[in-house]
């Protein structure tokens, strides 16, 4: 530049340099650093598209790597490209092409960052929930019932409703046997009520309690099963095909013998696999005491059974030696085609003072629409040689909206000893089972 020239521009180019510096001046530097350290920051990295394309090198160099279908020549999510290369990355592709997967990795960054997240996250979850479940040896299943009626005929001729819930933990260590865990509680009360002539559950005053502890094995081809609050007859095989309502006429009759109860226990059984069984049973009902087990000063069970099984009947014999009494117990049932099954059972005690007594029950039950339908009668327990005979009718029809629900309307009629009036009732239950 000529200098005439330069005199003419310079003070044009002396203005325009004041000119800026006044405005930056003005500039608040303080509000500057202020808005470059918030998020209204717009980074480049921002301006990266959601998707993938054909052409682009990580979608070209993805699609050589894996030879994956996803890369068809369609766009994908940028996601979907990072779990193609995470795949990469857990086969050991690094070990072969690392250049290539650093750089994939590099401009993948975020989206790893994402899945690893993810995946954290819900292993976090899947321990938490391992953390609190059973082990896998160990399954649950239970029942809850619940029963409302009313009666007439007993000192309490309250409309009454009760309760009763139970489960039980099934835990196997070696595959052949189980740990059993009963727990249940209840609210049925002990009185001359509805309730206490019904076959329902138990009371227990609304408190949890393991009402059956017991471990079940093998042994030279017995099925051996050792625990507290076990029934002598665990092990035992009945007949009796009937479901009554009157709590007298469970076990078709002979509940001191083929359903002889217990406590401290072991009860055995052995399959032939031909149809015949065979069990035995001994137990203690003051084990837990100074009294001892098998002891001239406890009560304890003896017990022996055989049954057969065929293909629509069975029978079951069982003998029982209570401590104060003996009992023996016979009960079957029959399904021909075409008619109801037929059970029944009688049992006969012989008390080590005073006379001697029986009881029997038997049932029908037969399908009817989308139900069963059961009736029955017997005595009302048991009935000493001499005595009045007194005997219990009951009347019911299950219907199952599933496998895991149920409802039973019932009706009962239990005879009034020496000419009193007898007590009728009438009621319902829902159960369910999971």
């Amino acid at each position: 530049m000529k200098l005439f020239q330069k005199l003419i521009a310079a003070p044009a180019i002396i203005s325009l340099a004041s000119g800026l510096a006044v405005n930056a001046a003005e500039i608040n530097s303080t509000d500057l650093s202020d808005y470059s350290r918030t998020n209204n920051l717009v980074s480049l990295d921002n301006f990266k598209s959601d998707s993938l394309f054909p052409g682009d090198w990580a979608y070209d160099s993805l699609k050589d790597l894996t030879n994956s279908p996803r890369f068809n020549g369609d766009s994908v999510t940028r996601l979907e490209a990072a779990a193609e290369l995470n795949n990469l990355i857990a086969g050991g592709e690094g070990l072969i092409n690392g250049a290539q997967i650093d750089r994939l990795s590099d401009e993948l960054g975020s989206e790893l960052a994402i899945m690893k997240g993810r995946v954290d996250g819900l292993e976090a979850r899947v321990n938490g929930i391992e953390a609190g479940s059973f082990s896998e040896t160990t399954t649950m299943k239970g029942k809850a019932k619940f029963q409302i009626g009313g009666t007439d005929g007993v000192s309490d001729e309250a409309v009454m409703a009760a309760y009763f819930w139970e489960v039980d933990l099934n835990t196997s260590f070696t595959g052949e046997d189980k740990l059993n865990v009963e727990i249940e509680t209840g609210n049925t009360p002990d009185t001359d009520s509805f309730l206490a002539v019904t076959d329902f559950g138990k009371d227990s005053a609304d408190r949890l309690r393991v009402s059956d502890l017991n471990y079940t094995f093998p042994l030279g081809g017995w099925s051996i099963t050792v625990g507290d609050s076990l029934d002598a007859s665990k092990q035992f095989t009945g007949a009796c095909d009937y479901g009554n309502t009157v709590d007298a006429l469970s076990d078709c009759g002979t509940g001191n013998s083929i359903a002889v109860g217990g406590d401290q226990t072991i009860s055995a059984g052995y399959d032939l696999d031909n149809g015949f069984s065979f069990g035995v049973g001994i137990s203690a009902d003051d084990g837990e005491t100074t009294r001892g087990m098998f002891t001239a000063e406890g009560e304890d069970i003896y017990a022996l059974n055989v049954a057969y099984s065929g293909d629509n009947y069975g029978l079951a014999l069982a003998y029982a030696d209570v401590d104060v009494a003996t009992y023996w117990g016979i009960n079957a049932s029959y399904s021909p085609d075409g008619f109801p099954t037929i059970s029944g059972g009688y049992e006969f005690g012989s008390p080590d003072s005073g006379n001697d007594t029986t009881q029997f029950a038997v049932g029908l039950s037969s399908d009817l629409g989308p139900g069963e339908i059961t009736i029955g009668m017997g005595t009302n327990g048991a009935i000493t040689d001499g005595e009045e005979e007194l005997y219990a009718y009951d009347l019911s029809y299950t219907y199952k909206f599933n496998d895991g629900m149920s409802f039973t309307p019932f009706a009962f009629i239990v005879e009034g000893a020496d000419g009193g009036d007898d007590t009728t009732g009438i009621g319902a239950e829902i159960g369910f089972k999971f």
